[in-house]
């Protein structure tokens, strides 16, 4: 079964946990989705079946945008609320000072991901090497943050809205904030409002058609030829500039690629 539809991941359970029991609710075990979120963390996650489970490197799934508390005075070596160690005071901030400080995030800013993360260190995950204790450095990454909205500041609490770049870490804006207003503290909520254009809207199957990012090229050929799977030959295709093009038939699509004049497909013959 092919279907492409958006989950709302609850808090403390893993993604590839959830995956399994969304595979089981629709007795479906070729699935895969997109964007993993922390454990601690829910929200949209982007699920696939069957062939549309290759599709997610086409997918329109940017920009971001997140709802995210931050709890002040708490801290944490995971930048989040599973590994607190230590509560203490801190002074009630200036809540103009606050939405200040949050509208300054916008624009590039490069910082360091957390430790606890799924970034890859020498092959192997960065939150597995902290588990174990080993000591090892991160590189820095840049995002974009496209829009900030402040939602409500609750003493230790500020919750705001942030949209984001692809790639990008909460847990470490969140600390550039903190850095920023003189204080300390950890994320305690964290949701995926959507990636894109995805929303989350009852598990509603989607046609895929409408969130490819490829552009579309005129095939003039016979839809016969791309159904046998045969050689592909450039005059038949309208643009012929190098590129990914979508090629759509009325039952099935396909993902080619044109380089030096010569078509290839990436993808073929996925089933509507």
């Amino acid at each position: 079964m092919n279907r492409l539809f958006v989950v709302k991941k609850p808090v403390f359970i893993s993604s590839n946990f959830y995956l399994n029991r969304i595979k089981r609710k629709y007795k479906n075990k070729k699935a895969g989705f997109s964007g993993t979120l922390d454990p601690f963390a829910c929200g949209c996650l982007v699920v696939a079946f069957g062939q549309y489970s290759k599709l997610f490197q086409f997918l329109k799934k940017t920009p971001k945008s997140y709802r995210t508390t931050v709890w002040l005075g708490a801290n944490s070596d995971s930048l989040d609320n599973e590994n607190v160690y230590d509560i203490q005071d801190v002074p009630k901030l200036n809540q103009h000072n606050i939405e200040e400080q949050l509208q300054l995030l916008l624009g590039t800013l490069e910082y360091l991901p957390p430790k606890f993360s799924a970034k890859k260190i020498d092959g192997k995950r960065a939150y597995d090497l902290a588990r174990e204790g080993i000591d090892f450095e991160m590189k820095k990454v840049v995002s974009e943050v496209y829009d900030v909205k402040f939602i409500n500041y609750n003493h230790p609490f500020i919750t705001f809205d942030i949209t984001v770049s692809e790639g990008s870490y909460i847990r470490s804006m969140a600390q550039i904030l903190l850095e920023r207003l003189n204080s300390v503290g950890t994320l305690s909520y964290l949701e995926r409002l959507h990636e894109g254009q995805f929303f989350y809207d009852n598990e509603k199957a989607l046609n895929p058609l409408e969130y490819l990012d490829v552009p579309t090229n005129n095939y003039t050929g016979t839809k016969e030829w791309f159904d046998m799977g045969k050689k592909l030959q450039i005059e038949y295709f309208e643009n012929k500039s190098d590129g990914e093009y979508l090629i759509a038939f009325d039952t099935f699509f396909s993902i080619i690629e044109i380089k030096d004049n010569e078509p290839k497909y990436i993808l073929n013959k996925v089933l509507l």
